[in-house]
């Protein structure tokens, strides 16, 4: 097994283990603290064994030392025995039925004990036959809820979240660099292009001797299922069922296949049909004219043979981008380097795992300005939100650590619910002496599609309030967004000055790459924010640009792409006089 599954099959274990705790009915603690280790071992960018070695599995956060000893368990032995405990108490199908969204362990039992399903082709046909509605707590809405979550389920088992793809294939990417007489070893498809979900990996390499790279990556300690192996490529699936091929293509076609195999397939049709017009023949060889290649080495050559310069993978989707370069228009998008700080964080004043000093020493280290500071108000309980006497004392530390930095500054902020009616969690006195208000929805998700519209105008219109965070709700294959009338809040978004939020949180993604394209047009600043609930969180910020630079979006358009100075200017431009 190598080092990056392990932390991905140990994460697995402790969710398991918390999905049937859950389905027992077990104490919320428990269940969440499992949860919780799961999150940081997923997120964590070292091998879990390192840190073991080090002795320092405790200092990970949510890691105490029963945790931290069933993770030794399993280094040394592969094994975790309270894992293999609790997967014996219930059907293996009941656990599935955990991760369907709109059924929680209450129906999931009730379901069991009154239909007898147990797995999901169980629920399908007691859905399908009429049998769930009318059990208490199972009425028409409920059911067609679970309907879609079911549907949602199944298409988020085909594609997997980019936060989770991205760095398993990294990883692999550089095993393969590893291998002798590799070279220009990089990862194509749909994590090229910084989609949100993934159906599987293709990475490209030239090597010495194709045969024998292939025959070293479909052995890689990862691999569950050797599906293809031959000179030149080689496809296998991962035990956590992640297809990955590898395609070792030669030095005079490596731009091509590069192009060919980043995608998406309708910008590749477009600029096939575009290269016909010109009596030229693109494909994953090349160029050609007749039977002579006259391009395919180098990627840049591809575009440059059709009049246009090249076109960053993320905008490859056929929405406008071949026309934007032809007539030299295309934009400057912005990159992560151009990223000055993060404007949303939590600490340990709310549900983060790190202090406020340890997330501004993981920032210092990203080179940032800046950072914000925004711990939950108190209507997320489960999320410990702060009080208001605790806003006070935070603002102390925050005014020690200022004091302290000569090379970052830390803003004092909050994440702020909006209630039902649209009314703040703080009090206007409160947000006032707030360096940022960031403004979001937690509960009442069900809410009408006007309902919703006019609950988030109404926040929007408090002249406190700088960013509305994470606008539509959704957690990719968890959680539908909420119904609302985007394009009327961006309206109102952009007249009033308040920037949205590009949530770079891998489940999130909020907004998504089409809306924030929307927002762009209608004049709206974006606020990337990784809603880092710990310190190596911050890392994430690659997926808000990633989505940014999908969106169109360039540094302008960005609020934390200003220096401090003009950040503050804007801030405090939003408040009354």
């Amino acid at each position: 097994m190598s080092t990056r599954s392990a932390n991905e099959a140990i994460a697995d274990m402790f969710d398991t283990i918390a999905d049937v705790l859950e389905l027992q009915g077990d104490i919320p603690y428990r269940i969440r603290a499992y949860r919780n280790a799961a999150r940081t071992l997923r997120d964590l960018e070292r091998p879990v064994e390192e840190v073991a070695s080090e002795g320092q599995l405790e200092a990970l956060p949510g890691i105490g030392k029963d945790l931290a000893e069933k993770i030794r368990e399993y280094l040394r032995s592969g094994r975790i025995a309270k894992y293999e405990e609790v997967i014996n108490q219930v059907p293996p199908g009941l656990i599935e039925l955990l991760h369907i969204p709109g059924l929680g362990p209450k129906r999931v039992r009730l379901l069991h004990e009154r239909l007898g399903i147990a797995d999901v082709e169980d629920l399908r046909r007691v859905l399908d036959q009429g049998l769930v509605e009318g059990l208490p707590g199972m009425g028409k809405k409920t059911v067609e809820n679970i309907r879609r979550g079911l549907a949602m389920y199944q298409a988020s088992k085909e594609r997997m979240p980019l936060g989770r793809a991205l760095p398993i294939a990294e990883e692999i990417a550089r095993q393969i660099a590893a291998l002798p007489g590799t070279s220009q070893v990089v990862i194509a498809g749909s994590a090229r292009r910084m989609k949100e979900t993934v159906g599987d990996i293709d990475i490209l390499t030239i090597a010495a001797d194709g045969a024998a790279t292939v025959q070293a990556f479909v052995h890689f300690p990862q691999v569950k299922e050797i599906l293809a192996a031959g000179d030149t490529k080689g496809s296998v699936l991962l035990h956590n069922g992640l297809q990955v091929d590898l395609r070792v293509v030669p030095p005079e076609s490596y731009g091509a296949a590069l192009h060919y195999f980043t995608g998406s397939q309708a910008h590749n049709i477009k600029i096939r049909t575009l290269a016909r017009e010109r009596g030229l023949k693109v494909n994953e060889y090349g160029v050609f004219r007749g039977e002579k290649r006259i391009a395919g080495e180098r990627e840049e050559e591809i575009f440059q043979a059709l009049g246009m310069p090249w076109i960053p993978p993320e905008l490859r989707e056929d929405r406008g981008e071949i026309e934007a370069a032809l007539a030299n228009r295309l934009p400057r998008l912005v990159r992560l380097e151009d990223i000055r700080g993060d404007l949303q964080m939590h600490s340990k004043w709310s549900d983060g795992a790190n202090t406020i000093r340890e997330l501004a020493l993981a920032a210092r280290a990203l080179g940032y300005e800046y950072i914000a500071i925004t711990d939950h108000s108190p209507r997320v309980r489960v999320a410990g939100g702060m009080s208001i006497d605790a806003i006070w004392q935070r603002q102390k530390e925050i005014e020690a650590l200022n004091a302290e930095f000569d090379d970052l500054h830390i803003l004092s902020g909050a994440e702020v619910d909006i209630l039902p009616d649209g009314s703040l969690d703080y009090p206007d006195d409160v947000l006032a002496a707030l360096d940022v208000v960031l403004v979001s929805i937690h509960s009442g998700f069900k809410m009408s599609q006007e309902q919703m519209t006019e609950r988030i105008l109404r926040a929007i219109e408090n002249p406190y309030v700088h960013i509305l965070a994470h606008p539509t709700g959704r957690l990719i294959g968890q959680r539908e967004p909420y119904s609302v009338d985007m394009e009327v809040v961006l309206k109102r978004c952009a007249e009033l000055g308040v920037a949205v939020e590009i949530n770079g949180y891998y489940l999130r993604l909020d907004l998504n790459d089409v809306l924030a394209h929307r927002a762009k047009q209608l004049g709206c600043t974006i606020s990337l924010g990784t809603d880092a609930h710990q310190a190596t969180h911050l890392n994430m910020m690659r997926y808000a640009v990633g989505m940014a630079r999908r969106a169109w979006l360039e540094p302008e358009d960005i609020l934390n792409t200003k220096p401090l100075s003009e950040l503050l200017v804007w801030l405090r431009r939003r408040r009354p006089a």
